[in-house]
């Protein structure tokens, strides 16, 4: 284009030399009165927002940002930044590795106070979403905390994530659905929620963490050490000291994370206590020695 504008001007020198001239009223410097940009920004993602997708990365092409008050699938209860070793490396961590792993703690501490309770004890799951790789190259370093409601008690070799209407602030605060209650076992194996009013032979009493190292496959392949971890988490649940006496009133099951929960981070093993020689028709929490059903 500068080439351009040379040849015209020079054919036009020979008839007047100010036909090349700079405008009335102007100095010929087109570079002096251009406003300065603005700075480049990072683009970071919204806490108390809600999103149509489970995201693994979080996208900037793909972040989208719904009313909680409609059907959706996640909802981002922080976001926080990597620091130190982890903000230097030269790529963003991959989803779901260990790297990324590091800073689950802090999304597990930040869901439990956002829900009002703890979210293993509820059809919940969470996930800590890393920046694109496009993103972290250009200096992003969040990171997002994710919640999301399963279908079903979790344990499963698929987890199924389902809608949610409303946001889950405070939801675990008072009694809710969502909260694992009583249970009684189908064909498949599986744990179905029923009214503890109702006969039923399993209750959920809480959970227990293994080390971050630990195996999947080990804790289903050699379980008595689950199963001795989980009745001290049933003796605390029915107010009940001695371990030997509820080993001698109760049975007890477990349910670990699913491999797709295993892999985010999540390392709370679910507690279940059993009743095989009669059925139960009341919650044990609280319920003492006297009311352990009888040997």
């Amino acid at each position: 284009m500068r080439r351009g504008w040379r040849v015209v001007c020079g054919a036009l020198v020979l008839a007047s030399l100010a036909g090349c001239g700079a405008p009335a009223g102007t100095d010929g410097d087109l570079t002096d009165h251009w406003s300065r940009l603005p700075a480049a920004t990072q683009f970071t993602p919204e806490t108390g927002t809600c999103h149509p997708d489970l995201d693994a990365v979080g996208y900037l092409s793909t972040y989208t940002v719904l009313d909680c008050a409609r059907p959706h699938r996640t909802e981002t209860v922080y976001v926080g930044r990597f620091s130190g070793a982890q903000a230097d490396r030269a790529s963003a961590p991959a989803a779901d590795s260990a790297e990324l792993r590091t800073v689950f703690p802090e999304c597990d501490a930040r869901v439990k106070q956002f829900v009002g309770g703890d979210w293993r004890g509820a059809r919940m799951s969470i996930r800590v979403v890393p920046p694109s790789p496009g993103g972290w190259a250009g200096g992003s370093r969040w990171y997002r905390c994710d919640v999301f409601l399963l279908n079903a008690l979790d344990g499963g070799d698929d987890e199924r994530v389902v809608d949610n209407t409303g946001s889950l602030r405070g939801v675990l605060a008072k009694p809710s659905p969502l909260a694992y209650g009583c249970f009684n076992e189908n064909q498949l194996e599986q744990l179905t929620p029923i009214d503890c009013a109702s006969s039923h032979r399993f209750e959920y009493v809480g959970i227990f963490n293994v080390r971050a190292d630990a195996s999947l496959d080990a804790l289903v392949d050699k379980p008595d050490n689950t199963y001795a971890a989980c009745y001290f988490v049933i003796s605390a649940y029915v107010r009940v000291p001695s371990v030997l006496t509820v080993g001698a009133r109760l049975g007890v099951s477990f349910r670990t994370p699913s491999a797709e929960a295993w892999a985010r981070g999540d390392r709370g093993i679910r507690c279940f206590l059993w009743s095989d020689d009669r059925a139960l028709t009341r919650s044990l929490k609280n319920a003492g020695p006297a009311g352990l059903p009888k040997p």
